[in-house]
C-alpha cells in the first residue's frame, strides 16, 4: 500500500481500482471541461500571507453549519452513484462523516436508499432533492427523508436539464454496468470492486426503484429518469418544497447575485455557491470566483456555503476567508471511497483537516471565525 499524504494520492489509487465508467463519472465535467478545471485552478491562484511569532496553541477548526456543530467547515456533498465507486458507498461515507463530526448529504440518485443509510448511522444526515415531474413521488421522497430524521434538505436548482458529459456518453454509463465486451474487459482488471459488488444487494438506485409506479427494475428506470428531471422548476416550487419539508432548507446551485437575492427571499436557511462541479454549464465561472460577490451581497442575511474544486484544507481556508460559512467536498471523498472504502473517506477527511489546521497556524489564526481576506495576499484573490 502506498503512503497516502494528500488527496491526489487517493485519486491515483481510485483510478486503478474503480471501473472506468464510474471513475470517469466522478472525475469529469461537461463539454470541454473548462469550468471543471477552473474550479481547481482558480484556488491555486489565491496566495496566503504567512505570519510568525503568533501564539498558535489551542487551535480549533470547529464551527457550525446551519446551526449544526461541525469539526471543520466541511460537509460531504451529495454525489450520484456513490455506491458504484465502492459497494455500499453511501453507507460507508455516511459512517465516516458521522465519526469525524461533519454532515453527510445523500443524493436522490444514490445507490443506497434513505432508509438504508438511516439504518446504518446514528447522527442525522442531510438529504439532497432533485425535482421530478412526478410530484407525488417528490412528496413521498420528502416524507421519507422526514421519517428518516434527516437534518436538512438540500434542494438542487441547477439540474433542471442534464449537461452533456462526453465521457458518460462514450462509456455508456449505467448502474449496474451493462455486460458489454469493453466493460467486461475493464471489470476484469478491478477484482476488489467486483468482489465488493458481489457481496451487496445494493446495485440500483435505491431511492427510486420500487418507489415509483411502473419502475420495478433497472431496465424501466432508465426511461423514467430520462423524462423526469423537470425543466419547469421555479421559485414557486421552492416555496412549495419548503412548506412541505418544514425543516432546514439549503439551496444548491447559486452562481449569480440576483439568484442569491431570490434565495434569501425564498426563506431558505443557506445557499450553496456551486456550478455542479463543472458538470452542467461549461464556461460558467468557477465557484471560488463567484463566491465573494454573493457573500458580500447576502452573507449577512443567509448562510453562504460553496462547493467546487476543493481538494485540500487550504482550499477550505480560502473559501472561508472569502465569505463561505461552510464548504462541501465531492470528488475528494469519492477518491478516498474508491481507493480504500470507508477508511479512504476517513483518510480524505483527516488530510483536509490537517491541512486546514496547519495552514491556519501558518497564517496566524486560531479559530475559523478569525479567517478573512486579511490572510490572503492582495491582488491574488477575486473580489
Amino acid at each position: 500500500m502506498p503512503v497516502i499524504t494528500h488527496i491526489e494520492d487517493l485519486r491515483v489509487l481510485a483510478k486503478k481500482r474503480v471501473p472506468r465508467m464510474f471513475y470517469d463519472y466522478a472525475d469529469s465535467g461537461s463539454w470541454t471541461e473548462s469550468t471543471y478545471r477552473a474550479n481547481e485552478q482558480d484556488f491555486q491562484a489565491i496566495k496566503l500571507r504567512q505570519r510568525v511569532a503568533v501564539d498558535m496553541e489551542g487551535r480549533s477548526t470547529a464551527t457550525t453549519m446551519v446551526g449544526v456543530p461541525v469539526a471543520m467547515p466541511v460537509a460531504i456533498a451529495p454525489t450520484g452513484l456513490t455506491g458504484m465507486q465502492h459497494a455500499d458507498g453511501e453507507i460507508l461515507a455516511a459512517r465516516a462523516a458521522e465519526r469525524f463530526g461533519i454532515p453527510f448529504t445523500l443524493s436522490t440518485m444514490s445507490i443506497c436508499s434513505i432508509e438504508d443509510v438511516a439504518a446504518h448511522t446514528q447522527a442525522p444526515f442531510w438529504f439532497q432533492l432533485y425535482v421530478m415531474r412526478d410530484r407525488d413521488f417528490i412528496e413521498r421522497l420528502i416524507d421519507r427523508a422526514k421519517a428518516a430524521g434527516c437534518g436538512a434538505l438540500v434542494l438542487t436548482l441547477d439540474l433542471q436539464i442534464l449537461g452533456q458529459r462526453h465521457k458518460d456518453l462514450k462509456n455508456g454509463l449505467s448502474a449496474p454496468p451493462k455486460l458489454t465486451l469493453p466493460n467486461l474487459l475493464n471489470l476484469a482488471t478491478k477484482p476488489r470492486w467486483c468482489l465488493g459488488m458481489l457481496g451487496t444487494r445494493r446495485r440500483g438506485f435505491g431511492n427510486i426503484v420500487g418507489h415509483v409506479r411502473g419502475v420495478a427494475d433497472m431496465s424501466s428506470l432508465g426511461a423514467w429518469t430520462a423524462q423526469q428531471f423537470d425543466p419547469r422548476l421555479n421559485w414557486k416550487d421552492v416555496e412549495w418544497i419548503k412548506k412541505r419539508w418544514g425543516g432546514k432548507l439549503i439551496l444548491k446551485g447559486i452562481q449569480d447575485v440576483e439568484d442569491a437575492r431570490l434565495a434569501v427571499a425564498s426563506g431558505a436557511d443557506a445557499l450553496i455557491v456551486s456550478n455542479h462541479g463543472g458538470r452542467q454549464l461549461d464556461g460558467a465561472e468557477s465557484s471560488i470566483r463567484a463566491l465573494p460577490a454573493i457573500a458580500a451581497e447576502v452573507g449577512s442575511r443567509i448562510e453562504v456555503h460553496m462547493d467546487g474544486g476543493i481538494r485540500s484544507g487550504q482550499d477550505v481556508l480560502k473559501a472561508v476567508a472569502l465569505g463561505a460559512r461552510g464548504t462541501y467536498i465531492g470528488r475528494a471523498f469519492l477518491y478516498g471511497l474508491g481507493a480504500m472504502g470507508e477508511a479512504g473517506v476517513t483518510k480524505a477527511l483527516e488530510i483536509i483537516h490537517k491541512e486546514l489546521d496547519l495552514t491556519m497556524a501558518f497564517c496566524g489564526r486560531k479559530r475559523v471565525a478569525e479567517l478573512g481576506t486579511d490572510i490572503l495576499l492582495p491582488g491574488s484573490f477575486p473580489t
